[in-house]
C-alpha cells in the first residue's frame, strides 16, 4: 500500500489525461492511483492487464524515488558491442580474403569460427557476424564486394 500526496495525485492524473506517454507508463500511473486508493495487488493486476510483479515493482519504484521514478523510464545502459573498430575491420578483411580450400565462398559460420580461432573474440554469435556484414553492405556471395573470387565461366 502506498499513499500519494495531493500534489503527487495531481501529477499522476494530469499525466494520464495528457495521454502523450507510452502505454506502459500510463499503466504504471493507473497502478499508482489504484494503490493509493487501497486496491489489492491482484485486483490492480487483473483490472489493468499487468502482472502482479509489475504492480509490486511500481510500488517499490515509488518508495525509492517518488512519482517521477515511476512515470519516467530509466535510461538503459549502452550494450557492449561484440565487434568494434579493429574487430570489424578484421571481419571485413577475413570476408574478403581467399576462401579456404574446398569452399567456394565464406559462410557466416566459417567467419564466426575463424574470428574465434584467430582470437579476435572469445565467442560470437552468427547473428552478430551477419549483422556486421549487413551493416557494411558486405555480401559473401556478391562478386562486386570482393568477398570471394569470381568464378571463371
Amino acid at each position: 500500500m502506498i499513499t500519494l500526496t495531493d500534489e503527487e495525485r495531481g501529477i499522476v492524473e494530469r499525466f494520464i489525461r495528457r495521454g502523450k506517454a507510452n502505454g506502459r507508463n500510463i499503466a504504471r500511473a493507473h497502478v499508482l492511483l489504484k494503490s493509493d486508493e487501497g486496491w489489492s495487488i491482484a485486483r490492480i493486476a487483473a483490472t489493468f492487464g499487468v502482472s502482479q510483479a509489475t504492480v509490486s515493482n511500481v510500488r517499490a519504484r515509488y518508495r525509492e524515488g517518488g512519482v517521477e521514478r515511476v512515470l519516467k523510464d530509466q535510461v538503459q545502459a549502452k550494450r557492449r558491442r561484440a565487434l568494434v573498430g579493429a574487430d570489424e575491420a578484421m571481419l571485413v578483411a577475413l570476408a574478403c580474403s581467399p576462401v579456404p580450400d574446398g569452399h567456394d565462398h565464406w559462410t557466416v559460420r566459417m567467419l564466426q569460427s575463424k574470428l574465434v580461432e584467430l582470437g579476435v573474440v572469445e565467442h560470437i554469435g552468427r547473428g552478430t557476424v551477419h549483422t556486421a556484414l549487413k551493416k557494411m553492405r558486405l555480401s559473401r556471395g556478391d562478386a562486386n564486394t570482393g568477398a570471394f573470387r569470381k568464378r571463371s565461366t
